[in-house]
């Protein structure tokens, strides 16, 4: 039996494959979890790794992750995900989209692409060139569609506050420590609207210029990278990459409250036990994180029939998140199980896994 498939991350995917096109120089892979929502959807990771077995693990890992969100948040898609794995340098050409864009129409409709780290509105323009498979694409003022990442902030931002809520009583956002791990589209947008709200930002990000701008914009303060972690606060968001929850990590947290944008947080699942038994409330990444999906798969849903949606929609579905992470910390707390474990429980049972 191959190797991949007694990886913990192989999770009985439907499909895997692993895409080579010697004329552009491509290499990806695309990976369906599940596709017994819809077609599975998720977006695409342009990124170097030391090694093929991370590009797997990233693969599988995020489209498990991608069929658990879509399902939680009440999409009619399933779960999917691809990596295109870039050299040192980061090369990524037009000639290499368009093969990836032929790569999922090859699918025939069963992986809808997307942004993901690494890509841009631009180059979903691309790779649409060679595919209809594909969302977040630039679109008309009030529709639907374009970056999701303002929209994963909003989302973001709804279940900080539903946290704060349940977890210290507070109605208010005035006040209270957010430490923000990752500067960029989602972490900035998450940290500026909390500042309208009068929190207190703690920002930091591997470039250190980005986490200095946002703060002089709204009135942080800047920390090193690799003291964020465990910087005193009452809430930690991890906006950056994943697998930052591990043993040593958890172990240095002094807040009572997780609840970030980053895919993976937890370096493995059992990871949500020691959260659990900190006495910290964890926000499931893939609940609290869905607002971009909703945003991007709508306008593809919507473009498939014929028909526009417009933001105010979106926004209606994204209002639904604090409500499903309030509905996970009540199981959680009555049955004394850790919140990921209850989220997982719940998504499975949606996707016929239960």
């Amino acid at each position: 039996m191959p190797a991949l498939w007694n990886e913990a991350d192989w999770d009985e995917h439907e499909r895997v494959e692993v895409v080579h096109d010697r004329a552009s120089g491509l290499t990806a892979i695309i990976a369906l979890h599940s596709t017994h929502l819809g077609p599975g959807a998720g977006g695409t990771r342009f990124w170097h790794y030391a090694e093929p077995e991370m590009a797997m693990r990233d693969a599988l890992r995020l489209s498990r992750g991608m069929s658990f969100k879509n399902a939680m948040a009440g999409l009619p898609m399933g779960g999917g995900k691809a990596v295109v794995v870039l050299d040192k340098d980061g090369t990524k050409t037009t000639e290499m989209l368009h093969a990836f864009g032929d790569a999922v129409e090859a699918l025939g409709g069963n992986y809808v692409t997307a942004e993901d780290v690494g890509a841009s509105e631009a180059d979903m323009v691309e790779i649409s060139k060679r595919t209809a498979h594909v969302c977040g694409l630039p679109a008309d003022e009030g529709d639907a569609g374009g970056d999701p990442g303002p929209f994963t902030a909003h989302g973001i931002y709804l279940g900080i506050k539903a946290a704060v809520a349940h977890k210290m009583g507070r109605d208010s956002m005035d006040g209270v420590r957010v430490a923000v791990q990752g500067c960029g589209s989602v972490g900035g947008g998450v940290a500026r609207l909390l500042a309208k709200d009068g929190a207190q930002l703690i920002l930091a990000d591997i470039h250190a210029e980005s986490a200095q701008d946002l703060a002089q914009e709204t009135g942080g303060e800047v920390v090193d990278v690799n003291t964020i972690m465990s910087t005193p606060c009452d809430v930690l968001s991890p906006n950056a990459l994943g697998a930052v929850l591990h043993e040593d990590s958890i172990a240095a947290l002094d807040c009572a409250i997780v609840a970030g944008g980053a895919n993976n947080q937890l370096a493995r699942p059992e990871h949500g036990k020691l959260l659990h038994a900190r006495g910290i409330l964890y926000a499931p990444d893939y609940v609290i994180n869905a607002g971009g999906i909703i945003n991007v798969s709508w306008e593809y849903l919507c473009r498939q029939a014929g028909k526009k949606c417009t933001i105010e929609q979106v926004h209606e579905r994204i209002a639904q998140i604090p409500g499903r992470l309030q509905s996970i910390w009540e199981k959680s707390e009555a049955e004394g199980r850790p919140s990921n474990e209850v989220a997982d429980a719940m998504a499975r049972e949606l996707i016929g896994r239960g």
